[in-house]
């Protein structure tokens, strides 16, 4: 849940569970093309901090004006704005699941998001892409943006090379670094990227059965008895999958 600081801060309803991922790689990595199928396929609100400066950035303000003298000289933007633009992105949205894209790029910003928001992430999607890979993508996609041209993408690669690692090797020793290779096609990539994101469905259902389903080690015994009498699988792997077919005739369901 997050917590509030001295500008306040919103916060998530207390008790609801939020489902934080972050997808770390290199400017062309092809974070954001990973996320919109992931989106697709798996229900997330795609969050790409980079969008969502760039966005305030448009903005006649003074604030809007800072971001973009920073982002145009290659230099990452205070980490409590990043924090305090993309929770309000998050509220707004109304979803419960979120691809936090290309955040944290540093140690300030990771602390900071610790200290502000307090949600632990799943775990840390990290497209892994070669430098030279990376600059052919990015010169080649058009997009028109202020920060593609290739001295401006050179600093990026170095800014992300010497702030990024600290990151990405702290999550690696906390066990939820998920490394997929993007120098490879789309779909390729995608396939890595979606047995990861099956498997955190699996643990989120499994931990939501046994929330709601009763132990069988909880059942008195004659509750048992009356189990095991007209349901003979109760406790056993074919429980498991009467739950998982949602076979309704099955009592253990």
């Amino acid at each position: 849940m997050a917590h509030t600081n001295k500008n306040h801060v919103e916060s998530f309803p207390p008790g609801k569970k939020i489902t934080i991922v972050f997808v770390i790689g290199g400017p062309g990595s092809g974070k954001g093309t990973q996320c919109a199928k992931i989106v697709k396929q798996f229900g997330f609100t795609h969050l790409s901090a980079g969008d969502i400066l760039r966005e305030e950035a448009k903005s006649d303000t003074e604030q809007g004006t800072m971001i973009k003298n920073l982002m145009h000289e290659g230099k990452l933007v205070p980490s409590d704005l990043i924090i305090k633009l993309l929770l309000k992105a998050m509220l707004e949205s109304g979803n419960d699941k979120f691809l936090v894209d290309g955040f944290p790029r540093n140690e300030e910003n990771r602390q900071a998001y610790e200290n502000i928001i307090h949600i632990e992430p799943e775990f840390v999607l990290f497209i892994d892409c070669s430098k030279e890979e990376m600059e052919r993508r990015i010169l080649n996609r058009n997009q028109g943006r202020e920060d593609d041209n290739i001295d401006t993408i050179r600093r990026r690669f170095d800014v992300f090379q010497q702030s990024t690692l600290p990151v990405i090797q702290y999550y690696e020793k906390k066990g939820k670094l998920r490394k997929v290779d993007g120098t490879r096609q789309v779909d390729e990539v995608f396939e890595d990227v979606k047995a990861i994101f099956a498997q955190l469905n699996n643990q989120e259902n499994h931990a939501a059965q046994q929330a709601s389903g009763l132990s069988t080690a909880q059942i008195n015994p004659l509750k048992r008895w009356f189990f095991d009498f007209f349901c003979g699988c109760c406790g056993t792997q074919e429980a498991r999958n009467c739950v998982k077919m949602k076979v309704t005739w099955c009592v253990c369901v």
